[in-house]
């Protein structure tokens, strides 16, 4: 094969460097610049393989990847992800870079600032990683394309931020390395160079338009806002007049969610927690919260949308968890159900149904699965080799043996999957296994297993694949985690283990197994929601009406793209199949991992114990949502989104425009005369609506939060600009100014209610409580619409946030940061709405049960501390209640004798 270059491009370097990396044996034939190109329309620049077949590549990418490929090197997802986006973030960056300093002179940091948030990104993956390498300890094609398109721009190692320690490392340990110096070498040549930025100098300058991904930060592109239309103002002034009226009337469904003939259908898992353990801050936004949000959103939408999850309670993790505190596995199961049910109900998740798949439904529906697949010739037997502990006298299930991972060496590898590398493997690969239970080691015996035959499905998944991913939402990472499965051959998939927790499998032979939980614990879907209605099959045999959504973590995907799929597919019950995966990357604690046992990282069961109300967990957990990459919970930077974008900015804006109502003109919305400028605000914040629409039918959760924020930001600035607190006590002109900034802004805050609802409920809650917005606006439409006419009575208003101040910060980093004591929570802030019946009653019942544990804790005359945090949670409780009952929150202090 031939592969032509041309010297001085950053292409030519890529290709060359790869070429190196991978001894590829491939002939290099140096072409010149006026040289007419191989690629018709192509750039004189861009390199070309001629293969011996004489097919012709000219992406500079994929003629990297053919040379690693030559050498039996495939691509990880991971080595895909960072192909993806070097071309579709850094190369566009680093071309502006490099014409900057080209053809702009600029020289040193200066010249490559443009990428500092792509550099800053390298940086986070190979520090949180802690790999040599971008994706993993050996070098990849992707390591080379990565450096060849940043080192023409930083040749000069003083452009590199000194604080980008791991980046600077692999930058120069690429940059050492025999090919790509050979290749810098011999393309970046003086003479080339000249040529190649006299060629750039006859080109316009390269447009950046990047989607920011590589930072928790909101875009902030001061002043870089389009010019709106004249139609698009005149749009939105109408639509403000129509008013309320125009709204479509909140649908409210039957009871049980059933799917409706003519209207949108949406059904929503969230990924069934193990009932073993308590869930941390990651496993909640991975799967419960984001489709949480989603399924507020449908509703809101007038969408029919059911709602379900569960815990997953079969399998060896509880018979694992039921040994290690000694107890039945259907105890460990009730005991682990409450708190997970505490947990989300604490943190607002509006389940239509939250059950477990221990229930007769799960093995009546499992095995009617089963049955059919076995009918239809899709299951297999054949002999296993598995470990057995002679000393424990049974097989070993993969959650009882730990060993080192044969693919990364992790020595903490489990018997199904390796939580560094992500791998799944059998546990007789397990390098140095050992029992869990009595840390024997165990043998290897034979043992009868049932597989389902997944080759033999694989004609019916391929092209349901395609069709779902042609009209759904999947995802990046499960399309990529998808494909690699189908790419790398399906194989058959053992579904029996030896245990006594599961459901049984019902075929003479086999009766002494039951079902794997990765075959079994989907079905969970259908037998919870069969626990829910017993007209369950309208949900889960009805594809043609009903839409399903799959939330969960990445390293769920192939669990529900390819095995449950084949599995229902081999069933043959015009069974319901995922329409959209959306699968999130991971959320890691400051800088490393949660870890129960280790004391890091808040877990669900202590995020209220915080002090911190549940809404601001639920905000900051899906303002940093990893939709695109890994993201990292941070203490510094939860004080910092809370004080800034919640108490500055969207509590400052909502509070001072019902606040200006109270003050200014006693509560009641006054009259409207809208400007020019007010009607273009009117476009501003529909713009902004309507973005919001589309990322969430997206799912782009994470980004639709940046709208809320965006529109509280221009109210800020209109109240700002248009000053009401001073034009009240201006003449009759400036008084009429004031009620029409006023009102408009009341208005905005209003719709900042709805659209808040997804993520913070309780706190949408308050604002309509505090505007008494009705109802019937409880609604989302594409316009901006005047839903506090003049006239309307808002009632009393008050601040929605506090501040957290860095020592409360610092005290909760110290307690979760692993190895502290155990410490007093601190009292819970809660958002109070005055006035709401049900809170008082709560609140009554609490301040009763909290009394008596006091006068109970006195009696047995306990430790003064003790009584001392239960008084002050007594008193937190009484201050609360006072709140939602309208009156002074203020305590009295306890009577007592006095010093004189």
């Amino acid at each position: 094969m031939r592969l032509r270059v041309v010297a001085g491009g950053p292409a030519a370097l890529k290709v060359l460097a790869a070429a190196g990396a991978a001894t590829a044996p491939v002939q290099i034939v140096w072409g010149g610049p006026l040289e007419r190109p191989l690629a018709p329309l192509s750039p004189p620049w861009v390199p070309a393989l001629e293969l011996d077949s004489g097919t012709v590549l000219f992406s500079p990418n994929a003629i990297c990847q053919f040379f690693f490929l030559t050498r039996g090197e495939e691509p990880t997802d991971l080595t895909n992800q960072w192909l993806e986006w070097e071309a579709t973030e850094l190369q566009p960056a680093a071309a502006a870079a490099l014409y900057a300093q080209l053809v702009h002179g600029k020289k040193g940091l200066e010249a490559v600032e443009v990428l500092g948030k792509l550099l800053a990104h390298i940086e986070q993956n190979l520090y949180r990683r802690g790999t040599a390498y971008l994706a993993g300890d050996t070098k990849s094609v992707a390591d080379v394309v990565v450096w060849s398109t940043l080192f023409p721009v930083l040749q000069d190692e003083t452009s590199l931020p000194s604080e980008l320690q791991a980046l600077r490392t692999w930058f120069q340990s690429m940059t050492l390395s025999e090919a790509c110096r050979k290749a810098a070498d011999s393309v970046l040549m003086p003479k080339a160079l000249l040529e190649f930025k006299s060629y750039l100098q006859k080109q316009p300058p390269p447009c950046l338009a990047m989607e920011r991904v590589t930072s928790n930060e909101p875009e902030e592109e001061e002043g870089s806002e389009r010019a709106l239309t004249e139609e698009e103002i005149t749009a939105a002034a109408d639509a403000w007049a129509r008013g309320a009226v125009a709204l479509p009337k909140p649908w409210q469904p039957q009871k049980p969610v059933l799917p409706v003939e003519g209207m949108r259908n949406v059904l929503i898992t969230s990924a069934l927690p193990y009932v073993n353990n308590v869930p941390h801050l990651g496993n909640i936004i991975g799967c419960v919260l984001s489709a949480d949000t989603f399924a507020r959103y449908c509703r809101l939408r007038n969408w029919n949308t059911l709602y379900v999850c569960g815990t997953d309670e079969y399998g060896t993790a509880t018979e694992t968890k039921a040994v290690e505190e000694g107890l039945t596995p259907q105890e460990i199961c009730d005991k682990y159900n409450a708190i997970h049910t505490d947990i989300y109900r604490w943190f607002n998740i509006s389940f239509d149904y939250f059950g477990r798949t221990t229930t007769p439904c799960q093995t009546t529906i499992a095995q009617d699965i089963f049955q059919r697949l076995l009918a239809r010739g899709f299951l297999l037997q054949d002999t296993v080799e598995q470990l057995q502990c002679e000393a424990c006298q049974r097989f070993l299930a993969d959650r009882f043996v730990e060993g080192t991972c044969p693919f990364c060496s992790y020595e903490e590898a489990r018997g199904d999957q390796c939580d560094k590398c992500g791998k799944l493997i059998n546990a007789v690969e397990l390098k140095n296994p050992q029992c869990k239970l009595c840390r024997g080691v165990p043998v290897v015996k034979p043992t009868q297993h049932l597989f389902l035959d997944l080759p033999k499905l694989e004609k019916q998944l391929e092209p349901w694949l395609e069709q779902s991913w042609a009209t759904g939402d999947w995802t990046a990472n499960a399309r990529y985690i998808t494909r690699s499965w189908i790419r790398d051959g399906l194989k058959p998939r053992c579904i029996t283990r030896d245990l006594k927790w599961g459901t049984p499998v019902p075929l003479d032979g086999f009766r002494d197994k039951v079902f794997y939980v990765w075959f079994d614990a989907p079905i969970g879907y259908l037998s919870i929601t069969a626990n829910y209605t017993d007209q369950w099959e309208k949900w889960w045999k009805n594809p043609q009406q009903v839409e399903l959504y799959n939330f969960m973590a990445k390293d769920n995907v192939p669990f529900h793209s390819v095995i449950f799929p084949c599995s229902l597919l081999g069933a043959d019950d015009n069974y319901t199949l995922v329409n959209h995966l959306i699968a999130t990357e991971y959320l890691n604690y400051e800088n490393g991992k949660f870890s129960k046992s280790r004391g890091v990282g808040v877990f669900g069961d202590m995020a209220k114990d915080t002090g911190i109300p549940a809404d601001i967990w639920r905000f900051y957990l899906l303002y940093l949502r990893p939709e695109g990459q890994d993201s990292a919970f941070s203490w510094s930077d939860l004080m910092i989104k809370n004080n800034s974008e919640l108490l500055n900015n969207l509590g400052n804006f909502i509070n001072r425009a019902g606040m200006f109502v109270c003050k200014f003109f006693g509560g009641i919305v006054p009259n409207m005369v809208l400007t020019l400028d007010d009607k273009r605000l009117l476009a501003r914040v529909t713009l902004e609506l309507r973005q919001y629409h589309q990322l969430l039918e997206k799912v782009r959760i994470r980004d639709a939060l940046r709208c809320i924020l965006s529109i509280s930001r221009h109210g800020n600035q209109y109240i700002q600009v248009n000053e009401p607190w001073k034009r009240i006590k201006g003449d009759e002109k400036d008084r009429q100014r004031a009620g029409s900034v006023t009102g408009v802004a009341v208005n905005m805050a209003s719709l900042l209610a709805v659209m808040l609802q997804p993520y913070m409920p309780s706190v949408s809650s308050a604002i309509q409580g505090q505007l008494c917005i009705p109802s019937d606006c409880f609604v989302l439409s594409h316009d901006f619409t005047c839903t506090l006419p003049p006239g309307h009575r808002v009632g009393t208003v008050s601040p929605l946030f506090q501040k957290l101040e860095n020592e409360q910060i610092e005290a909760l980093r110290k307690r979760f940061g692993g190895g502290q004591a155990k410490q007093t929570p601190p009292t819970p802030v809660t958002l109070v709405t005055p006035g709401d019946p049900q809170l008082i009653q709560e609140l009554s019942e609490e301040v009763a049960k909290q009394g008596n544990y006091v006068r109970q804790l006195k009696a047995n005359k306990a430790e003064k501390a003790q009584i001392d945090t239960e008084v002050a949670k007594l008193l937190e409780l009484k201050r609360q209640l006072a709140l939602a009952e309208g009156k002074n929150p203020e305590v009295p202090m306890p009577k007592g004798k006095q010093k004189k």
